[in-house]
């Protein structure tokens, strides 16, 4: 990409496209097309379709989802799959329809079986059943990759697939009812230490393990790979590294400076026993991490206490 491309992210004002936003501008790129979703309704066709032949941009980070915890999306089944596949099926028909030269397209961890030989390898993709509790947010993620893939095979399009692990950063969701387990840690932590609380609930057994990727560091990859990879197939973005619940809680608790104890409630869902990335593939392009995960949720705790989310 040249500093003169015109590049579109679609949703920048998640936690996801923020980063992008901020690793481009910082990069000196000049022209970064943003639109609210109050501006473009992303599942409206005609309105994509309008914006794209107007706009004409050159590249496309397609980082706009509805997403969420695993109450989320139990909850909001159909919504999951009906707002994803709208966006990604506009989206990527449009970026062909006006000539982009690259779209890259971020899907999710939750992609691969639920029982997937870990660490996760790309051609895990559809080798066995998904995790039923995001199965609808997953198959729409999984069509969104396949079509990527149809693109590419029909028409010649460079589009590409990136799988992001679990990630946390600036503009992160810290609503307890849909936000996922880091962000729900830190809010939970923070709110029971600021009212004396003697324990924290923590979902599940807090056996299951999990990986965890700093935004600024994927967005940094997506830049990158945007330069240096151009293959039908998707690929893993990831530390390689995980850690337990139980541990993650204690991490977290330890960088709030709660004193209380740890409570495990076993009624509720441990979700997948395992994610983990096989990040070979793109440690062989010449990327890695930089932000290990103790300094990572430091600089997020410190971010949360300056711009506290507001309490329902």
């Amino acid at each position: 990409m040249n500093k003169e491309a015109k590049i579109y992210v679609a949703g920048h004002r998640g936690m996801v496209g923020s980063a992008i936003v901020r690793n481009l501008q910082a990069k000196g790129f000049k022209h970064i097309i943003t639109r609210t979703s109050a501006e473009l309704d992303l599942r409206d066709g005609v309105a994509v379709a309008d914006f794209f032949a107007e706009e004409k941009p050159d590249y496309v980070f397609l980082a706009a989802a509805k997403v969420g915890g695993i109450v989320a999306n139990n909850t909001y089944r159909a919504e999951f799959i009906y707002d994803n596949m709208m966006i990604q099926n506009h989206v990527i028909h449009q970026s062909y329809m006006n000539g982009v030269q690259k779209l890259m397209f971020l899907g999710s961890s939750c992609i691969y079986p639920k029982f997937a030989a870990q660490p996760m390898r790309e051609d895990a993709l559809l080798t066995g059943t998904l995790e039923p509790t995001n199965e609808p947010y997953a198959i729409a993620k999984i069509a969104g990759i396949k079509m990527c893939e149809a693109y590419r095979a029909q028409y010649g399009c460079d589009f590409i697939s990136v799988m992001p692990t679990n990630l946390y950063g600036p503009n992160d969701n810290y609503d307890l009812q849909n936000s996922h387990v880091l962000p729900a840690l830190i809010r939970k932590f923070h709110e029971a230490k600021a009212e004396g609380k003697a324990s924290v609930e923590i979902w599940g057994t807090g056996s299951p393990k999990r990986e965890f990727l700093h935004a600024d560091d994927l967005a940094e990859a997506c830049v990158y790979l945007m330069d240096h990879y151009s293959e039908p197939e998707l690929i893993n973005i990831g530390t390689g590294e995980d850690i337990s619940i139980k541990d993650l809680a204690l991490l977290v608790k330890e960088t709030v400076g709660f004193e209380g104890e740890l409570v495990f409630d076993t009624s509720k869902p441990d979700g997948t026993p395992r994610k983990l990335m096989d990040v070979s593939k793109l440690h062989g392009t010449g990327f890695k991490h930089k932000i290990e995960l103790p300094e990572g949720i430091a600089a997020v705790y410190e971010d949360f206490v300056k711009n506290p989310p507001v309490k329902a």
